[in-house]
């Protein structure tokens, strides 16, 4: 139920990503479930190795360039689909940076686990 409701907030968050960012665009929720679901496979299955072979540059950069695989990535995902488009690199930084801040945040906050004392 957990992953449902994060894959959800995630769809949500491109959905509104899109509204605010100029060469984001979302053609409806099911492309945008789709797109977050890619990116939650890609983030999960590429984006380790990549790191991991860019460590040197990331070591170099301070974590920095770890921005920059993010931002390569969505522009992957947006240029993969077809319901789902970014139009640039900087587009796809800004948009990759408000996913993650945005997502976190809501899943944070609307999931998080109550505890008893």
């Amino acid at each position: 139920m957990r992953l449902l409701a994060v894959w959800i907030i995630n769809a949500l968050t491109l959905f509104a990503i899109s509204a605010v960012v100029d060469g984001i665009e979302v053609r409806g929720f099911g492309s945008a479930m789709i797109a977050a679901a890619v990116l939650a496979i890609i983030n999960t299955l590429i984006r380790p190795i990549l790191v991991l072979l860019t460590l040197p540059v990331t070591l170099l950069t301070l974590g920095l360039f770890i921005f920059v695989i993010n931002a390569l990535l969505f522009l992957f995902v947006g240029n993969l689909l077809s319901g789902f488009t970014v139009s640039g690199f900087w587009t796809a930084l800004l948009g990759s940076l408000l996913y993650s801040v945005i997502s976190t945040l809501l899943a944070g906050l609307l999931l998080r686990d109550r505890e008893v004392a």
